[in-house]
């Protein structure tokens, strides 16, 4: 992978909840279960940053990624339509560990839910997902067939259990736990699974360059200050620093 963005043209962008889109590029592209792409959908230097994404699925020459409406660049993004073209780099960081046997929970936190269907589909395991959202549950019916239970939480209960998915998920009863969503959600995962089971965390930050250059995306590991972009996103729990 050379550092240099390249084209990649939009076979469909559609909204699949409030804000939530899922946007498919035809195209040769790469990619490991966690790994992530910079994206502009944009000329010039306004907004200024690309949006870091990841990969939500990747195969027969088209790649997906989902993301939420939450600033001026995603919004110009969900305004593009089929045949449109994006600006792409990647894929970027590490991805998550897919030689586990045995059995093994996904636990996402809203749009951290985006790597697990290419994850699920790549697993040789057994696999349950926990996905935890403030209301309307989404994705999930295409996560289902690679995996063998699915939980629901949502804060305002209109969907499975009232309540965060933590609430739900007893770590004792699995091998590995890989999980993505909001910080402090993968922080009592990883205080769930302490000395019980090994725990993955695809970790979220602000980037600007996506490749390591620039240092905006450091996370205090016990190894020191390290670059989400390029030691992670994905992280062993253990080697995170919680702060209380």
């Amino acid at each position: 992978m050379k550092d240099s963005y390249k084209d990649g043209i939009i076979y469909s962008n559609t909204e699949i909840s409030p804000n939530i889109y899922e946007i498919v590029l035809e195209g040769e592209f790469k990619g490991l279960p966690g790994q992530f792409y910079m994206i502009r959908g944009w000329n010039g230097l306004d907004p200024f940053l690309p949006r870091p994404i990841s990969i939500a699925d990747l195969d027969n020459g088209k790649i997906k990624f989902l993301y939420e409406v939450r600033g001026r660049g995603t919004h110009i993004i969900s305004r593009l339509k089929k045949g449109d073209r994006l600006s792409v780099l990647g894929p970027l960081g590490n991805g998550f560990n897919l030689e586990v046997q045995g059995k093994i929970a996904l636990l996402s936190g809203g749009i951290g839910i985006a790597p697990m269907l290419y994850l699920a589909k790549n697993l040789s395991g057994e696999v349950t997902i926990y996905s935890g959202f403030r209301n309307n549950a989404y994705f999930l019916d295409q996560i289902k067939p690679y995996v063998k239970n699915i939980f629901i939480a949502t804060e305002d209960g209109s969907n499975g259990h009232k309540g965060f998915v933590t609430e739900l998920f007893d770590p004792s009863k699995y091998d590995l736990v890989l999980t993505c969503g909001p910080t402090p959600m993968m922080e009592v995962v990883i205080k769930m699974c302490e000395g019980q089971v090994p725990v993955y965390v695809s970790m979220e930050s602000r980037m600007a360059c996506g490749i390591g250059a620039c240092l905006g995306c450091t996370i205090e590991t016990i190894r020191g200050m390290e670059r989400v972009c390029k030691e992670g996103p994905v992280f062993k729990g253990e080697e995170v620093v919680l702060h209380d």
